[in-house]
């Protein structure tokens, strides 16, 4: 199988490039600068084939996808800075990337018959109540220009395509970009006191066991909305810091124990406004996973205890 995927400077990726090289199959990466530019760990995506693509350039777009002519497109590129969305300069750029860069990719497979997988987010919904989101719910109320490019991208994959995944994720955090995990352990070297949030609840997602699953679901014709977040259950960001710093502690870096860090849950009022503002219920039902016979990914707390066997901190 012969696979383009678009965004291979980012976490995601970055592996599913190396998840598509494990299995034997062909990968095709793409980004906007002229040569790879993620992290250099010496990786299948490091040396896998790769083509500069501004995916804001529709005729560009086209031209690539045809010559490449994948079986499948894995589209992962994004703007995913959600306060800087907000500011009045990027508005403009991030509808382009999210919104019309989706639209091309999705014109482009179109013209192919092309398969496209479309990475989503939470932030569609507008994070009200605590029943967990079901992914084919149309109940959307986007609270942030990242969110309303994201379901602008969600939207024009479905008019342009009837062979498509929409896959939203939460909470992401991989080897090759900057995350919740790595601004914890950056900040709690450094302080003995941080206050995290309690009160916006969800699961985190580990790119290296996402890729897995979208691997998996590019063999199959089993299309449609989906919902993939690490498994063991809902928990709050407050939570999460506290399993980073205890995982971390028992490593042996002991900066990061109880002696040495005190973790303050506070809700997000007493936290502070951002300036895009967040869903405090990021809670996703993936039970579809599991009827259509995909192997869900594993307990959050077992992706933490791999991720941070894999980076340096």
């Amino acid at each position: 199988m012969k696979v383009f995927v678009t965004g291979v400077a980012g976490q995601l990726g970055h592996d599913v490039m190396n998840e598509l090289a494990a299995r034997g199959e062909t990968g095709i990466g793409s980004d906007l600068a002229g040569v790879y530019s993620g992290i250099a760990d010496g990786s299948p995506v490091t040396f896998a084939p790769y083509v500069s693509l501004d995916i804001t350039d529709a005729d560009a777009v086209k031209r690539e996808i045809r010559s490449a002519s994948p079986d499948v497109v894995i589209h992962c590129a994004a703007w995913t800075a959600v306060d800087a969305a907000e500011d009045e300069e990027n508005r403009d750029k991030v509808m382009a990337i999210n919104a019309g860069g989706t639209a091309n990719i999705a014109a482009a497979c179109k013209e192919i018959d092309c398969p496209m997988v479309y990475i989503s987010t939470d932030y569609v919904f507008d994070g009200t109540g605590t029943d967990p989101w079901k992914p084919d719910c149309t109940d959307y109320k986007p609270l942030s220009m990242y969110g309303s490019s994201k379901l602008a991208g969600e939207l024009a994959v479905k008019e342009a395509l009837e062979k498509y995944f929409i896959v939203r994720i939460a909470w992401v955090f991989g080897k090759n970009g900057k995350n919740f995990i790595r601004t914890m352990l950056n900040v709690g070297k450094n302080h003995d006191l941080l206050k995290v949030v309690n009160d916006q609840i969800g699961t985190p997602t580990y790119t290296l066991d996402l890729a897995v699953l979208l691997c998996d679901m590019i063999m199959t014709d089993k299309y449609g909305y989906y919902h993939a977040t690490n498994e063991g259950g809902y928990i709050s960001w407050y939570d999460f810091a506290c399993e980073i710093f205890r995982q971390a502690a028992a490593l042996g870096h002991e900066e990061y124990d109880a002696e040495h860090l005190t973790v303050k849950p506070v809700t997000t009022a007493e936290y502070g406004i951002s300036k895009a503002a967040r869903p405090f219920n990021s809670r996703l039902d993936k039970s579809k996973l599991s009827e259509a016979g995909f192997t869900r990914l594993p307990d959050w707390k077992d992706a933490l205890s791999r991720y941070l066997r894999e980076i340096d901190f």
